[in-house]
C-alpha cells in the first residue's frame, strides 16, 4: 500500500516543482516519508506522508483518498490538510491564518503530529536555504507550530525544533552554527 500511495502521490503531483530548487515536487513527501520511517509509524502514516500535501496542492480530494486507501490514511491526510488556505478565508491575513491553523495543528492526532514534524523539518531546512526573506516570517510561524506539535514523536519533535533554532541563528547571520 505504501508503493502504491508513492505512485499516487506522483502522479497527482505530476510535473509541479519545489519552488527553490525546481525538482519534483514528490521528492518532498518522499523525504518527509522517509523521516518518519526512522521513528515509531504504521503503514497508514508512510501512506499519509506521501500524501501529505496532495488535497492542497493536486484536484485529489479527501474522498478520492478515502476510496484508494481507506478511512484511516484519508482522515490522517484530512488533519494535514491547511483549513485556513487564502482562498477560503480571504478576509484574515497571514498571521490570522496561521494562528488558527496552528490552534487547529494542537488538536491533531499523534500520528498527524509526527508527520507534520517532518514536513516542518523538511520545508525549513529548504526555506532557510532558499530564501532568507521569507525566512523571517516563516521561521517564526514554525517556532510556534513546533510548540503545537508536542504530543508527535519525540525525536521528531527535537528535530524540527533544532531546525527551527538552526535557522533562528542563520536569519541573525550566525552561519557557524553546526549544520
Amino acid at each position: 500500500m505504501e508503493e502504491e500511495a508513492l505512485e499516487f502521490a506522483r502522479q497527482a503531483h505530476g510535473e509541479q516543482q519545489r519552488k527553490y530548487t525546481k525538482e519534483l515536487y514528490i521528492e518532498h513527501p518522499k523525504r518527509v516519508a522517509m523521516m518518519v520511517t526512522t521513528v515509531p509509524h504504521s503503514t497508514a502514516m508512510i501512506c499519509a506522508a506521501y500524501l501529505h500535501d496532495v488535497v492542497e496542492d493536486t484536484h485529489v480530494s479527501v474522498k478520492d483518498i478515502e476510496r484508494r486507501f481507506g478511512r484511516e490514511v484519508a482522515g490522517l491526510v484530512q488533519e494535514l490538510t491547511d483549513q485556513y488556505v487564502k482562498e477560503n478565508y480571504e478576509h484574515l491575513n497571514r498571521k490570522k491564518r496561521k494562528e488558527r491553523e496552528v490552534a487547529r495543528q494542537s488538536k491533531m492526532s499523534a500520528e498527524a503530529k509526527t508527520i507534520k514534524l517532518a514536513d516542518v523539518i523538511d520545508n525549513t531546512r529548504d526555506i532557510i536555504k532558499n530564501d532568507r526573506n521569507f525566512a523571517r516570517r516563516y521561521i517564526p510561524e514554525m517556532e510556534a507550530l513546533t510548540e503545537a506539535l508536542q504530543g508527535g514523536d519525540f525525536k521528531l519533535l527535537m528535530r524540527a525544533c533544532f531546525e527551527v533554532q538552526r535557522a533562528k541563528y542563520l536569519l541573525k547571520g550566525k552561519e557557524d552554527v553546526l549544520l
